[in-house]
């Protein structure tokens, strides 16, 4: 099982980037997919999630109406287009998928995390 997030990097503030997670060694379509974030020194902040086939969405507070999250299952990639960005939302950014093995077991996967510094 990999998940492999990319995108990062920095950008000043009200700019975008858009974060990518490929994943692969399980059924990425059936998985439920989040984002969540960790700056430094602080615990981590879940940011967004998608359900397994793409109908709901779900925002904290913190980046509603700035960031949207999708998901192609075709390309078993999940992304998160983030705008008007804010030092604030400096962090590494890492994408969890939370699913079933088709034997009903329970199963979470992490990727390694994806930098994004927000900074003039």
């Amino acid at each position: 099982v990999q998940l492999v997030e990319s995108g990062g990097g920095m950008v000043q503030p009200g700019g975008s980037l858009r974060l990518s997670c490929a994943a692969s060694g399980f059924t990425f379509s059936t998985y439920d997919m989040s984002w969540v974030r960790q700056a430094s020194g602080k615990g981590p902040e879940w940011v967004s999630e998608i359900i397994a086939d793409g109908r709901n969405t779900y925002y904290a507070d913190s980046v509603k109406g700035r960031f949207t999250i999708s998901r192609d299952n075709a390309k078993n990639t999940l992304y998160l287009q983030m705008n008007s960005l804010k030092p604030e939302d400096t962090a590494v950014y890492y994408c969890n998928a939370d699913g079933e093995t088709p034997n009903k077991i329970h199963r979470a996967y992490w990727g390694q995390g994806t930098q994004v510094t927000v900074s003039s």
